[in-house]
């Protein structure tokens, strides 16, 4: 049987052995909204639990907006184009508002990848500048949170009259789901509040997981510390799996989002009668398939239906290559996933992005790992704690191989924007 994978910007087509696939594991057929544009102004002028923006601008000097980065496929222009009409109508002047790209510690976006999020005239006619997570003077310190995270927020954001955070609702797996507060913490945040925030005592927590909210401390932390900094209004999509939009949210930082998250819950979720010896996923394609950095996301969303000892097989482009240099170092550092797992646990021993390779030992915990890439060599993966394979079809046969000719394989063509279970 052929399926077609999320990867890079046009997909991969694989050549399964139907006897041994259970499923695909896909998004729940739903319409798309006919006309965004329109929802998003309605959502504006009927917000969940605050006043419509019109109102909520009325009298501010000046408006700083919140977007995400390059590696999310927010449908920007469609919700900025209704909310800065919103704006302008109010009488806030085109040089007051400030779009400011939530990088949290990613890499700066260039000229060329702004007008592709945002269009060329809003590019071109606004303010857009990037969080710097690193330039600590460039944040204002807020206080602690309840479990004692010094909030470090953007300046910029924490001086603006008019506060609006906007993002896309996905399942997240430290987070339960992105949007809402995450354009804040870690969005706009410093090194020295993401540090904590992306701790060992928060992400071992077994709530630190997709589609958990409920007892989740990086959840919980992220919201106090989002408070703290203030949020006016927030403005959240659902896509789905052809990246269209199917929802939108709007209103207080909390209550919109809750209700973002559900609409999301139930077009996400699926699952298979029982756990599978093999999982074929991806990591969802451009932008989030740049780096390998990024694919740990989809390793880890196969977990809730993957055996303990079974084999995860994943399909990502990393046009970009491995991620960071902090990131690419963790794997010259350290020989093993226990000995950094060690380190880390009990000691003062600290790399930005290290969070990353947690979760990637969290994936190893409970199954070995197959990574397919045209972007990365198979002697560069072969360093990066996992197995290589030149194709999706070899690495299938040697699973077979190791597991046995009736392996069962379920298959995860959209990685870690579907939120898989066991029935």
């Amino acid at each position: 049987m052929k399926v077609k994978l999320a990867y890079g910007r046009s997909g991969l087509e694989v050549q399964l052995p139907e006897k041994n696939v259970v499923k695909c594991l896909e998004h729940r057929s739903l319409e798309p909204l006919a006309d965004p544009t329109t929802a998003v102004k309605t959502a504006l002028a009927n917000p969940i639990g605050t006043e419509p923006l019109a109102k909520l601008a009325a009298g501010r000097r000046n408006a700083c907006i919140l977007i995400s980065d390059i590696t999310r496929p927010v449908p920007n222009e469609v919700i900025l184009r209704p909310l800065l009409a919103d704006l302008q109508e109010s009488g806030m002047a085109t040089e007051n508002i400030l779009i400011l790209v939530a990088t949290g510690l990613h890499r700066p976006n260039t000229k060329d990848e702004l007008v592709e999020m945002l269009g060329s005239e809003i590019a071109s006619t606004y303010r857009v500048e990037n969080h710097f997570g690193q330039e600590l003077e460039q944040h204002t310190f807020l206080g602690s949170s309840p479990r004692g995270i010094p909030a470090w927020i953007d300046s910029r954001y924490v001086e603006a009259d008019l506060k609006i955070a906007t993002g896309l609702i996905e399942p997240h797996f430290m987070a339960g789901y992105s949007g809402g507060r995450k354009a804040i913490c870690p969005g706009i945040a410093a090194m020295e509040t993401i540090r904590p925030w992306h701790s060992p005592a928060l992400l071992e927590d077994p709530h630190a997981s997709s589609g958990h909210l409920d007892g989740n401390p990086v959840h919980e932390e992220g919201t106090a510390i989002a408070e703290m900094a203030g949020c006016d209004l927030i403005v959240n999509v659902v896509i789905d799996s052809l990246r269209r939009t199917v929802a939108v949210v709007a209103g207080d930082l909390r209550a919109a989002h809750l209700r973002g998250t559900d609409l999301c819950r139930n077009l996400v979720t699926d699952s298979v009668p029982q756990p599978v010896d093999i999982v074929l996923t991806s990591s969802a394609g451009y932008p989030l398939d740049t780096t390998f950095y990024q694919s740990v996301k989809g390793m880890v969303a196969a977990l809730p239906i993957i055996k303990q000892g079974g084999r995860i097989i994943l399909a990502g482009k990393f046009s970009e290559g491995i991620g960071s240099n902090e990131f690419r170092s963790l794997f010259e550092e350290n020989d093993t996933l226990d000995s950094f797992m060690q380190r880390i646990t009990s000691t003062d021993y600290f790399v930005m992005d290290q969070w990353q390779l947690e979760e990637l030992a969290k994936a190893r915990r409970k199954a070995k790992v197959t990574v397919v890439s045209e972007g990365l060599a198979s002697e560069v993966l072969d360093g990066l704690f996992v197995d290589s394979a030149e194709t999706v079809e070899a690495a299938v046969a040697a699973a077979l191989e190791e597991h046995g000719s009736d392996a069962t394989i379920a298959v995860i063509p959209d990685g870690p924007y579907v939120m898989v279970e066991v029935e």
